[in-house]
């Protein structure tokens, strides 16, 4: 089998192309106007970051890829689905209101926002997988019903899962709230009682009448409960929270497999920027200082192959000295500072091989790759 070529680029830019037009030669030379694009939607799978996190990508770049879409006569939106935890995209409209205050608007970049898992997150699309981990995979409904899938990935340093990669944007940002709760633990939710009123939508919203009330405050009985989570997208108060997490491990090879649920069947391209590698993921409502310095951007058919590609060209970069938790990781931890991975220094508990691996297992990419310097 032929390894998958992955199209690289640094971010070196001339008078005679600055860096979206640079991003645009990537894509088309690796073949992005080879999709037939006529009269089809195309979910662009972007983060929109965290309102409060500057280390998102520029919407200028997704203005890039919706205007090659567009050309080729299809219809581009850009889509993510609602978070799991509290914060500003949580449900469509403060998600929406974020991805406006980040600079995503249909003015900026020539194309709709939609959040696939609709108003609280509960709009999915039930995918059977047949994996190891998940069965069938609960993905945004909007995901599934565009006829092409496109990601544009910020590369970046992840506390879970060691780096974010075209993985991680497409398997957990792709699932609902329900599906969110299903990669990160073991799919049960529960009630905080001081933040329960009592109201009752979790019941209202249960198939399997698993939310109990007694005086005022709700209990999830765990022998009914199917942990589908959508008791979490419908509470009020944000009372219901998932509980046990799985292993980093178990994360990542659930990941791989929901990013399977969403790529199989329809064309996918993948694209991938290594810029403002911050130690976390764009979810948090802060970013920390750079751990490397910004490497370039990259194109493929193949996600595995990309998200190795991306790792690697990071692994080859100096740590900055900037006081950062890769530079702070490694003056504690000297004598593997010569020759380290740098996402495993950032954060010890992670392995992003496991996700690597299995998504290889499951028939996703290969991880062996050409690298087409362009």
């Amino acid at each position: 089998m032929d390894k998958s070529k992955v199209y690289y680029t640094n971010f070196k830019a001339t008078a005679n192309e600055n860096l979206l037009q640079k991003l645009r030669r990537l894509c088309i030379t690796a073949g992005m106007k080879e999709i037939d694009f006529e009269d089809k939607y195309a979910a662009i799978k972007i983060h929109f970051g965290e309102y409060g996190n500057l280390a998102f990508l520029r919407p200028n770049y997704a203005k890039v890829v919706a205007d090659i879409v567009k050309e080729q006569g299809g219809k581009p939106f850009l889509t993510d689905c609602n978070t799991l935890y509290v914060g500003s995209r949580k449900n469509a409209l403060d998600h929406i209101d974020t991805a406006y205050a980040n600079g995503f608007s249909p003015f900026s970049t020539g194309c709709h926002v939609m959040i696939a898992d609709g108003l609280k997150g509960t709009d999915e699309a039930l995918v059977p997988v047949d994996g190891e981990y998940v069965k069938e995979a609960k993905i945004g409904q909007a995901v599934m019903d565009a006829d092409i899938f496109i990601t544009l990935t910020h590369f970046k340093g992840h506390e879970s899962t060691g780096f974010g990669g075209a993985l991680k944007n497409i398997g957990m940002g792709c699932g609902s709230r329900a599906g969110k709760m299903e990669m990160h633990n073991q799919g049960k939710p529960a009630v905080e009682q001081e933040y329960c009123v009592g109201c009752g939508a979790c019941q209202r919203i249960c198939a399997h009448d698993a939310p109990v009330i007694t005086d005022g405050k709700a209990y999830i009985d765990l022998h009914k409960c199917v942990g589908c989570g959508r008791c979490i997208g419908a509470c009020p108060k944000d009372a219901v929270h998932p509980t046990e997490s799985n292993s980093n491990d178990v994360l990542n090879c659930k990941i791989a497999e929901y990013s399977k649920a969403v790529c199989q069947g329809r064309p996918c391209f993948h694209i991938s920027l290594i810029c403002d590698v911050s130690p976390n993921c764009d979810c948090h409502s802060e970013n920390d200082v750079p751990i490397i310095p910004n490497v370039g951007m990259l194109a493929s058919y193949d996600p595995v192959a990309l998200d190795v590609a991306c790792a690697d060209l990071c692994n080859s970069q100096p740590v900055l000295q900037n006081g950062s938790v890769l530079h702070e990781n490694c003056k504690e931890h000297h004598e593997e500072a010569k020759c380290h991975d740098h996402f495993h220094m950032t954060h010890p508990d992670t392995n992003w091989k496991t996700g690597i691996a299995h998504a290889v297992k499951i028939g996703l990419g290969q991880e062996e790759y050409e690298l087409v310097e362009i």
